[in-house]
Order: structure tokens, then sequence, then C-alpha cells
């Protein structure tokens, strides 16, 4: 999970947000937290750890694969993964402070409530990889298959922020556009 973009942290009422949005819907932004967003260094962070979660994810996609096809090289898959893992820890925690920076609310905020709910998900079934991993629970196909659930739902969970980031450049060109 991503939060590409900056944060900043508004407690006014939600009352700018159709006047941010193009129409048809919501704005992901109010003024005040488009600053917010913006000015946050939680920003950069995931702009630099979205692309980098995801080159780890397709080298161990393949590393998963080749595995599962010729039964080599469990042990580069099992260290990709866990680096996978450990990238998808470390977005999510940044994240979330980003989320409490540009909302107020640590994770579950309500411009990205589906997409924090998803990630759930995508945490959970790379968390019972490593349990499975950790504690030698199932065969090595079967901790396998653990992670490419996992991974067909963070590439799930990926397109909903590339949406979200890509209504939220919609927006901000919209704004910036002389009425």
């Amino acid at each position: 999970m991503s939060h590409d973009e900056s944060p900043a942290r508004d407690q006014s009422p939600p009352r700018d947000r159709a006047n941010a949005m193009p129409q048809g819907g919501a704005a992901l932004y109010t003024p005040a937290e488009r600053a917010r967003r913006d000015a946050s260094a939680w920003t950069i962070v995931q702009g630099v750890l979205a692309p980098l979660q995801f080159a780890i994810f397709l080298l161990s996609l393949v590393l998963v694969l080749r595995t599962l096809l010729t039964g080599q090289g469990a042990l580069a898959a099992d260290l990709s993964i866990i680096a996978k893992t450990f990238a998808l820890y470390a977005i999510m925690v940044t994240g979330s402070i980003w989320e409490k920076e540009v909302f107020g609310k640590w994770l579950f905020a309500r411009p990205f409530f589906w997409e924090d709910v998803f990630s759930m998900v995508v945490i959970a079934l790379h968390t019972a990889y490593l349990a499975m991993l950790l504690g030698g629970i199932g065969s090595v196909e079967a901790r396998l298959l653990v992670a490419l659930a996992g991974y067909a739902a963070y590439v799930v969970n990926a397109g909903q922020f590339l949406l979200k980031l890509r209504a939220a450049r919609l927006a901000d060109s919209v704004q910036a556009v002389p009425a």
C-alpha cells in the first residue's frame, strides 16, 4: 500500500471537497489537505517506497514462479518474499503516518478507507506466509501459494492507489486551470 500524495493535516470540515474535484464526485483532498500533502516529507517517502516495493514484487514473483515450476530456488524465493513483506510493512507504517499528517487519522481516513481495508488483507496474507515459514507450517508449495495470494491482493491494492493518484492529479490539474 502506498499513499503517493503529500500530507498536510486539516481540521476544517470537508466543505471544500466539491470545489477540488472534477465533476461527478467528492474531492480527494480539501485545499488544506492538499497543502499538507504537498508539504509532507512522508509524501516523498511514499513516492520512493511504492516503486521500490513494486520492483521487489516483480523480482520475487519471478523467483516464486520459478520455484513452483521447477522446484529449485526455494531459498531465493523465500528471501525475496521476506524482502517484499518488510517493504510492505515499511510502506504501511509510513503511509499511516502520512495519513495522520494529511487527514488526522492513522488509517481508514475517508479518501483512502477502502484502500486501507484491502491493505489489511494484503498484510494478513504476507504475515500468514511469514508465520508458515517461521513456524515450519505446510509445504514449500503451500507457503508459496499463500505468498502468491498475497501478491494478487497486492496487485489489486496497488491498482486502487494508482486510481486514487490519477484522480488526485486530475483534480489538481482542474484546480490549476484558471476559470
